[in-house]
């Protein structure tokens, strides 16, 4: 296996890279996608374009470069590269190996073992202290400027080596779940080592293994300080340690250390003094693997709030985070108000679009954005989406008594953001519409389902009504359509400038026992003039008599409204199939047929 490995001014600033045959990878300080030397402000952008293939490396300096690559002491703009060699750009070099990383399996019994629990090697003093810390110090800044997480864990290993001086290789190891086909139960996410030599790199599995399942760092010393050779692990290395990666976010992982006893001597060092400094060395990578502990942890906390605030807004995280979040998750009984939103036309859209099924799930992901993104930015959670359709609710995990009038401005900017796009050709909402359903009433909101699945939802019939009522509104032939309690509560607290309310039909959901008055949510007169006040008084005037039985009536002051108003056709089709007669009976509800 061929490797690009960068080499920086400073020892902590490299990374290495597997090269893939046939694979294009774009060189420079921070590529669009490619591998970054983020460290050397010589290095443009987008620096050079890299191929490996047929055993060299293809190199060719890019036009939007600013600085020379220099191969073998010459400026040069389009040359190959072959394993043991090197190009240079600005401070960094970057040298192509033939190397490889993997476990080993039998390793022999060491002839010293040392392990250490959490905190005892905390007065060890350093040797080099000041270097060390100066090493500590960069963690924190190249983890986080790396442009991806395998850069940023090879730069982690760079640091390992360059905070112990005398070590030869290092490498970040994971445990996996299940062994792999040959018996290995490690995987070595990444390496480097001090040399550029050519060949294996092996950790010893027994070792990594023992660390993990211990929690405690572990230290192998294969060979006596002084003796003769007796295991090298293909690279003359006679000790080993490994110390877990503390941390959720890390389970399984380890840093892991090799070097010898002949890189100590050559430090200045006797071999007693050797031996004793690796416990100086374990102390250190303990300090490392803290770090990254805790940084990955911080990391994974950022990614779940950033996956939570697609389902709520900053109030109600704010209100998780202030205390016991799986108390403030944990599923209650609450007044809550449901909307739930349905797209009209997708089936027409899906026949049109079936040669381009990935074009049509952008144009609906793009419709339940819409949804989505005025639900929360009226302060409610995302409840669930069903295809095409999106839930939200207000309510939970904070109170929120003027809910319906939130839901009932979510809806309103739904409806207008569809509007707007309806004729807008080649718009991603075009040609789509939306169905709206509110409902308001007592349920149990919260993390509910089972051992193996849970989510955040809310349960009970006021869910079921909403539902119902999203369906109704269009057999009813309108964008909005609200219970009883939240019609109610829209009427006494919303201005009329704001949005109006008009009644139309006692009517009974499919599949439901409980009949209750449908209203339609409108816009204001001066956003939609269609309808104006008068107009709606008289379809209140017509819902009252056709309630009553005055069908004669009903259907006259239906007949004054104006034609586009597609409400009106619902009772009047209603009334023209019963014969223009109440029939035998009749108490003023209007039974669905279906959904």
């Amino acid at each position: 296996m061929a490797e690009l490995i960068a080499r920086g001014p400073d020892a902590a600033l490299s990374w290495r890279n597997t090269l893939v045959d046939g694979v294009a990878v774009t060189l420079g300080r921070a590529p669009a996608d490619g591998w970054a030397a983020a460290w050397d402000g010589q290095i443009s952008r987008e620096h050079a374009a890299l191929r490996w293939q047929g055993g060299r490396l293809a190199v060719k300096r890019l036009d939007a470069a600013r600085n020379p690559i220099f191969f073998r002491g010459l400026a040069v703009t389009d040359f190959t590269v072959a394993p043991g060699e090197h190009f240079v750009i600005g401070n960094t070099s970057f040298h192509v190996v033939a190397d490889s990383a993997d476990v080993s399996l039998d390793s022999p019994e060491p002839h010293e073992q040392q392990t250490f629990r959490p905190g005892d090697l905390r007065r060890i003093q350093f040797r080099d202290a000041d270097h060390r810390l100066e090493v500590l110090s960069h963690l924190p800044k190249l983890l986080a400027e790396s442009s991806g997480e395998d850069a940023s864990l090879a730069r982690l290993v760079g640091l390992l080596l360059a905070g112990i001086p005398h070590a030869e290789a290092a490498a970040l190891v994971q445990r996996q779940d299940a062994p792999a086909d040959d018996g290995r139960q490690v995987q070595v996410l990444q390496w480097d080592r001090r040399r550029d030599a050519v060949g294996r790199f092996q950790p010893s599995q027994r070792l990594i293994l023992e660390a993990i399942a211990r929690a405690e760092s572990v230290l192998h010393v294969w060979n006596a300080a002084g003796g003769e050779p007796a295991f090298t692990l293909a690279e003359n290395l006679d000790w080993a340690f490994c110390t877990p990666v503390p941390g959720e976010a890390s389970r399984g992982w380890g840093l892991y250390v090799a070097g010898s006893f002949a890189a100590a001597r050559s430090a200045g060092l006797s071999t007693e003094a050797g031996t004793r400094d690796l416990k100086g060395d374990l102390r250190f990578a303990e300090l490392v693997a803290e770090l990254v502990g805790a940084l990955r942890q911080v990391r994974q906390l950022e990614r779940r709030q950033a996956v939570l605030r697609q389902f709520f807004t900053p109030a109600v995280l704010e209100t998780m985070s202030a205390g016991d979040a799986e108390q403030a998750l944990a599923p209650r009984e609450t007044d809550v108000t449901v909307l739930f939103c349905d797209l009209r036309g997708f089936a027409r859209e899906a026949e049109q679009w079936r040669e381009n099924p990935a074009g049509l799930l952008a144009r609906v992901s793009d419709a339940l954005g819409v949804m989505t993104h005025h639900i929360l930015r009226h302060g409610g959670v995302i409840g669930d989406f069903q295809g095409d359709a999106a839930m939200g609710f207000w309510g939970w995990p904070v109170a929120a008594p003027d809910g319906p009038l939130a839901a009932c401005r979510a809806a309103l900017d739904i409806c207008a953001q569809f509007g707007r796009a309806a004729g807008q050709t080649g718009h991603s909402l075009a040609n789509f519409q939306v169905g709206i359903g509110i409902a308001h009433g007592r349920a149990v909101a919260g993390k509910i389902g089972t051992i193996d699945h849970v989510e955040v939802t809310v349960f009970g019939p006021v869910v079921n009504l909403a539902s119902r009522l999203e369906s109704m509104s269009k057999h009813l032939r309108v964008s909005v359509l609200l219970d009883e309690p939240t019609a109610r509560y829209v009427r006494e607290h919303m201005p009329r400038a704001e949005a109006r309310c008009r009644r139309l039909g006692r009517v009974l959901p499919f599949g439901l026992t409980t009949p209750l008055m449908a209203s339609e949510l409108l816009p204001p007169a001066a956003v939609d003039p269609t309808l104006t006040d008068q107009d709606l008084a008289r379809y209140d005037d017509a819902v009252d008599a056709l309630v009553a039985g005055r069908w004669t009536e009903a259907l006259e002051l239906l007949h004054e409204l104006p034609a586009k108003d597609r409400a009106r056709d619902f009772l009047t089709i209603f009334i023209a199939q019963h014969n223009y007669t109440p029939p035998p009976g009749w108490d003023g509800v209007i039974a669905m047929a279906s959904k």
